[in-house]
């Protein structure tokens, strides 16, 4: 019997150890496997139709034939439910890639004296290959007839519709498996670029504050809720400038990714490296702006930077805000105040207007610097919440003076849970928080304020509910 590509020394087909087609036959993973209804109802329909006894569905290694589906006969196990590939003609149109009919298999000078004949009754044989999506020969579907027949042409072709059936049906399987794989494999991918995304946005964040002696200070970071696979933008910093003075120093990078955190170590090793040269927040920061434009920083950043120094009295220090949202002290008494005069945003421009402002902390007063997350709070997407307002400059004031007497971490975790609050658990945006609290007299026994009412929302019990008379 000739094949078309050729035959083995032990004269079988040469495509049976074809590594393309062994390893589509590997794909499907149903070499060896048990029976299943929807391969015993096919081949049961390929009996039907036919009239035969015997119908199968077989799938072909290179050295055995693996039965997945042969209705009449009871399963007994997967060692039962082979044999060696050339005791069968399964091989045959796996071989031809093409369907091998055999009206009389004693007479047939391809079939006679096949070992096949005998242990299976084979009087007639009829067979299709079963084909994988790329066009490799892996197994077969055939029927058998007891006795020699003339096949109909309607039989052969419904043989051949059933064998694409199986076919299909295989072809399925393997694509649902390789959907699954990748999706499992992208699922991993993503996993690992986000933590590589935390690593790295741990790495621009310091991990923990070295206040000056006598300060207590805090930082507060939240991710945006869409945001855990990318290196946001937001970026503070609390450190000895020189001496006696100190420097906080609070960013938002426009932008996120690789761009977003090359931006932000430029910004941090500049800022550190000139902070102990220049006082002045306002030089600093204009310091900062010329090294973004000498090395094409592709992004903008606004930046907030206040250099101070305790003294017997209190803090006293310089604060200049480049494009970014004014700071906030809260008095001992519960009273907020802002703190700055609106500058130019950094890495867009050489000509940027900065000012110094000075500030002072009394024992018990508060400074909070913050990123815009802090004032652009929404409501989830979809929220059943009947307010529709931001959490605003005028939220932020209100929540922060709710929490008069309370340390500096106290204060950014309120804060936080605020935003919490107000946007039902979907940050649309990261937002930073740091705060640096002179200590007064004596704190009292620790509290849990409650958060600020939102703007139609009167307070009653906390969760609050919607102001009705609106």
């Amino acid at each position: 019997m000739e094949y078309p590509e050729g035959a083995r020394a032990d004269g079988l087909p040469a495509v049976l150890s074809a590594p393309d087609r062994l390893a589509a036959l590997e794909a499907t993973g149903l070499a060896g496997s048990a029976p299943e209804p929807v391969f015993d109802d096919l081949a049961r329909l390929a009996a039907s139709v036919t009239g035969c006894g015997i119908a199968a569905i077989t799938f072909v290694g290179e050295c055995r034939t693996y039965w997945k589906s042969v209705p009449h006969l009871p399963y007994g196990g997967p060692e039962a439910w082979q044999n060696p590939v050339g005791d069968d003609f399964c091989y045959v149109p796996v071989g031809m890639n093409g369907p091998f009919i055999v009206e009389d298999a004693e007479r047939d000078p391809r079939t006679t004296g096949h070992p096949a004949i005998g242990p299976w009754r084979v009087g007639a044989w009829a067979g299709y290959p079963i084909v994988s999506a790329d066009g490799q020969p892996i197994g077969t579907m055939c029927v058998i007839d007891a006795r020699p027949r003339v096949w109909k042409p309607a039989e052969l072709e419904t043989l051949a519709t059933l064998a694409r059936a199986v076919s299909n049906e295989v072809n399925l399987r393997v694509t649902l498996q390789t959907a699954r794989s990748a999706l499992q494999t992208s699922q991993a991918a993503l996993a690992r670029a986000r933590d590589l995304a935390r690593s790295l946005q741990d790495s621009l964040l310091p991990p923990v504050l070295r206040p000056a002696p006598g300060l207590d200070a805090a930082a507060r970071y939240v991710p945006a809720t869409d945001g855990g696979e990318s290196v946001t933008g937001d970026f503070y910093d609390l450190f000895q400038a020189r001496g006696p003075w100190w420097t906080a120093v609070m960013g938002d990078v426009c932008g996120k990714g690789t761009e977003a955190a090359k931006v932000t170590a430029l910004a941090r090793y500049t800022l550190r490296a000139d902070a102990g040269d220049h006082l002045s927040p306002a030089e600093v920061l204009q310091r900062l702006n010329a090294s973004m434009l000498a090395q094409g920083a592709p992004l903008f950043l606004t930046a907030v930077q206040a250099t101070f120094r305790l003294t017997p009295g209190g803090l006293t220090g310089r604060l200049c805000l480049a494009g970014h949202p004014p700071a906030l002290i809260r008095r001992a008494d519960g009273r907020v105040q802002q703190v700055g005069v609106a500058g130019s945003l950094l890495g867009y421009t050489e000509q940027v207007q900065l000012t110094d402002v000075r500030f002072r902390l009394a024992p018990g007063d508060l400074l909070l610097l913050y990123t815009d997350g802090a004032i652009e709070a929404r409501p989830a997407p979809g929220s059943a919440e009947p307010r529709q307002a931001m959490f605003d400059e005028d939220a932020l004031v209100k929540a922060l003076a709710s929490t008069r007497n309370l340390e500096a971490a106290a204060t950014t975790s309120h804060i936080a849970d605020a935003l919490a609050y107000w946007h039902g658990g979907w940050a649309s945006d990261d937002t930073a928080l740091l705060a640096l609290r002179l200590p007064g007299r004596e704190l009292p026994p620790p509290q849990t304020p409650r958060l600020p009412p939102p703007l139609g929302y009167t307070e009653g019990r906390y969760p609050l509910t919607p102001d009705r008379r609106e």
